[in-house]
């Protein structure tokens, strides 16, 4: 009789591991809670004679093990095609020959899918398994995050997949090795259902030999094995950039990827229509300060940046002046800005978020942004990398990487916890990898700064633009979950780089009611979702300095979003 068909097939490929690890795997799958699966051992002609032995004596102890042994040596995607083709069970669960997963894995994937039944990719937390035994190096993931994913293959282990659209998709494609499985997940998250993420450590990575316990936050590597060299970690990285590409052109996103600074990762240069029309908004009342040495006019140099580095010819230049703004500022705009510049006069008390509105009732854009007017935009092909993830996937909302003028991080998302509103990462140094390399990666967060944010027209009017009770602080909070309550992503661009001259002509006061509105409003999340991805607490997340606390004075901007209240 043909036994029934198991929900889990573990597909692992073998080929020369060590044998200690070999045989942990394998009592690994063993010790699950959950024992409806299946193990399917694909053997790549390991050329030590040990490694067959001990595969088959586990056939032998236990029913569910199936051994395929391959004459010749085919490398990982013929090997892994090979076990997909014997499966018999409904998902597919991705195991290293190196790998370990925890005994409640299966248990909490089965949960997942009964919770879910239309799912189709699902993925856990994973750490690392020193020579010692120890663990650590904990990588608490984020919810599926389709950007991130385009720069990292985060999701990693334990990864699972419904098996008829693996095969529906045609399995691992050859020319990927070292990249395989990124490879295949892209085109299944392509088609999926429903992607899931476990947020419990169900999978343990061999580390790297000669790493240390101590080594934390060293985020996902080319998916070589521990013994690989480094010309190996570089076709990884090759592979990997070739997949998303791929990825790219099938999904039809105007885009070139480059290699990131890390290995691994990888940035997206994007190319955006010209036709579109970008209206960026700038509120103002003339301002001057003293930055690098040299005074200077704040809203002037913040529209000649713009002009000179956006990259994108069709954008028009609203500017909401007061009407204090003295009139050689706004003749010094005709002269940058010309034809494209949108003067509209306020004569109220100050209210950032009245004016807000009033310049994107004034613009005729497809696309608004914001911008303070103490902002210098400092990367090339800046509109271009804001503006086009907009029309991509269900993107409402997009935030660029902001600098203090000493190179440190003023902003790269906004995290919500608890009681508490603050800037990821503030203070940090620029070219910082960050924990599992989460600044140098565009990502998917819970808010943005409204200090430079860009959205499309149709979206900012369905959510109302901001809210005018809000006129100088948390404006951008509320915008931010408006966003995404009506179903849109944030996302934070980390190669979209300006200078914030925060607090260089106005001094920044918090009101109590303005905390307390925003909490009244919305009830903030015990955990951020968007926090755990970088395997720290709250108490964890650098605060600033003391001196960096300090009441700054800045321009005609309300106080950041991210400070916490």
């Amino acid at each position: 009789m043909t036994p029934p068909e198991p929900l889990f097939s573990i597909v692992t490929t073998v080929h020369a591991p060590p044998v200690d690890d070999l045989r942990a795997m394998i009592h690994s799958v063993l010790a699950q809670t959950h024992r409806d699966w299946e193990l399917i051992l694909v053997d790549d002609a390991s050329p030590d004679p040990l490694v067959l032995e001990t595969l088959r004596r586990a056939a032998s102890e236990d029913a569910r093990i199936r051994v395929i042994e391959r004459e010749t040596e085919g490398h990982i995607v013929a090997a892994s095609n090979v076990g997909i083709a014997a499966i018999r069970g409904s998902f597919i669960v991705l195991v290293d020959h190196d790998g370990l997963l925890a005994a409640q894995a299966l248990e909490k994937m089965k949960n997942a899918v009964e919770d879910n039944t239309d799912v189709d990719y699902l993925y856990s937390d994973e750490d690392k398994v020193h020579e010692t035994g120890r663990f650590y190096d904990v990588f608490r993931k984020p919810p599926w995050s389709p950007e991130r994913f385009r720069g990292q293959m985060y999701t990693g282990h334990v990864s699972v997949l419904r098996t008829s659209l693996v095969r529906e998709v045609g399995g691992f494609h050859e020319g990927y090795d070292g990249a395989q499985d990124y490879d295949l997940v892209l085109r299944v998250t392509e088609r999926a259902r429903t992607v899931v993420h476990v947020p419990n450590v169900l999978y343990h990575s061999r580390a790297v030999a000669g790493s240390s316990p101590a080594e934390s936050d060293a985020g996902p590597e080319p998916d070589v094995g521990p013994d690989a060299d480094a010309d190996a970690d570089a076709d990884a990285w090759l592979a990997g950039q070739k997949a998303v590409q791929a990825h790219l052109d099938r999904t039809d996103v105007t885009a070139c990827v480059n290699l990131g600074p890390r290995p691994g990762t990888y940035q997206l240069e994007r190319s955006l229509d010209p036709q579109v029309r970008v209206s960026v908004v700038i509120p103002t009342r003339g301002g001057e300060g003293v930055v690098w040495g040299e005074r200077r006019c704040f809203v002037v140099e913040a529209v000649r940046s713009l002009l000179q580095r956006g990259g994108h010819d069709n954008v028009e230049v609203v500017v909401v002046y007061d009407t204090e703004t003295p009139s050689e500022v706004l003749e010094q705009l005709g002269e940058a800005a010309g034809a494209s510049l949108v003067l509209v006069p306020y004569d109220k008390p100050f209210n950032f978020s009245e004016k807000c509105n009033l310049g994107v009732l004034a613009s005729q854009g497809e696309v608004v942004m914001l911008l303070n007017d103490d902002v210098e935009i400092a990367s090339k092909g800046f509109v271009a990398q804001m503006v086009a993830p907009l029309f991509e996937d269900a993107v409402g909302l997009t935030g660029a990487r902001l600098l203090y003028p000493d190179g440190t991080l003023q902003h790269a998302g906004l995290a919500f916890y608890r009681t508490h509103l603050l800037h990821m990462f503030y203070h940090w140094l620029d070219d910082a990898p960050g924990p599992f390399n989460g600044l140098v990666v565009n990502r998917e967060c819970s808010g943005l700064t409204g200090a430079c944010v860009a959205v499309k027209r149709s979206t900012y009017d369905e959510v109302g633009g901001l809210t005018e009770s809000l006129p100088i602080n948390y404006n951008d909070v509320d915008f931010s979950f408006k966003i995404g309550r009506a179903g849109y992503s944030r996302v934070w661009i980390a190669n979209a780089k300006a200078y914030h001259f925060e607090s260089q002509t106005r001094v920044a006061v918090v009101h109590d009611w303005e905390s307390k509105f925003i909490r009244r409003r919305w009830a903030t999340p015990e955990f951020d979702l968007y926090m755990p991805m970088f395997g720290r607490t709250l108490g964890e997340v650098r605060k600033p300095s003391k001196s960096a606390r300090r009441k700054r004075r800045r321009s005609d901007t309300p106080r950041s979003a991210g400070k916490t209240p």
